[in-house]
């Protein structure tokens, strides 16, 4: 009895050492992550003007997705605050808004690393540090001449690398140790925007033309429009009359089924 009442309290004191331990590592794994995000370290110029820099990026995806709900919410080419056709210009006037925009900041942040080598943080790179202000303003340049989809594409892309760029830079000392979390948030909301933007114009029914087409759409009356919109809106419902027909087939099979057991 004794040896069993023993064993019995060395192993509560060793369960609650181990509970112990383990609520001391789950802390410790919470700090880390809080020191690696930590913004406190960021200079407040810094990370309220970068902040300010995202908001043109952000408000041209929300308005890009606003258009194509008006677009696909149009009774006759009459939505609830914009009819189609002026919601399709609108969003094809947005369109070479945010890639430009999205160029330049790609361009900045790479022109950070020739002001970084110019001020000799780290050390002298030389070409190493140089070729990063060369590649990112050429690869935002060619977004310039893409088609939409495949601009916000690689731009998405082009500030994913750079984002591990600057984490290598900041791991090597090229760069201040602050600067990979600021750059992680801004990255964040600039990936979140081309995101939004791209499920906006997934959105958009078939009928509205590519950019290539734009000036089309100012050319196109009102009647030709209307028409457009009214075979789109048709061949939506009978898209919708095909999932309820075979929604309804399967419920059909599934109660006979039912009954046959």
């Amino acid at each position: 009895m004794r040896s069993m009442t023993g064993e019995v309290g060395v192993s509560d004191e060793s369960t609650s050492q181990g509970s112990g331990d383990m609520t001391a590592g789950l802390r410790h794994d919470v700090d880390v992550v809080k020191e690696t995000f930590s913004l406190s370290e960021v200079p407040r110029e810094a990370y309220y003007m970068g902040l300010a820099g995202t908001i043109p990026y952000l408000t041209t995806s929300v308005a890009t997705v606003f258009c194509a709900w008006q677009i696909n919410h149009s009774t006759g080419g009459y939505g609830v605050i914009l009819d189609e056709k002026n919601a399709t210009a609108l969003l094809h006037m947005l369109e070479p808004l945010q890639i430009g925009y999205g160029a330049s900041i790609l361009s900045f942040l790479g022109a950070i690393h020739w002001g970084l080598e110019w001020a000799g943080y780290g050390g002298i790179q030389g070409y190493k540090r140089y070729a990063i202000g060369v590649v990112a303003p050429a690869v935002a340049w060619s977004t310039i001449l893409m088609p939409i989809e495949g601009a916000l594409i690689t731009q998405f892309l082009g500030f994913v690398a750079l984002y591990y760029v600057d984490i290598r830079a900041a791991r090597l000392g090229w760069a201040p140790n602050w600067y990979r979390t600021y750059r992680f948030v801004l990255t964040l909301i600039v990936g979140a925007s081309i995101v939004l933007t791209l499920i906006g114009r997934g959105e958009l029914p078939d009928h509205i033309p590519a950019p290539v087409d734009r000036a089309e759409v100012f050319r196109m009356g009102d009647d030709e429009s209307k028409e457009k919109l009214a075979h789109d809106e048709a061949a939506r419902a009978s898209k919708e009359k095909k999932k309820e027909a075979a929604a309804s087939d399967d419920r059909d099979g599934e109660q006979k089924e039912d009954k046959q057991r």
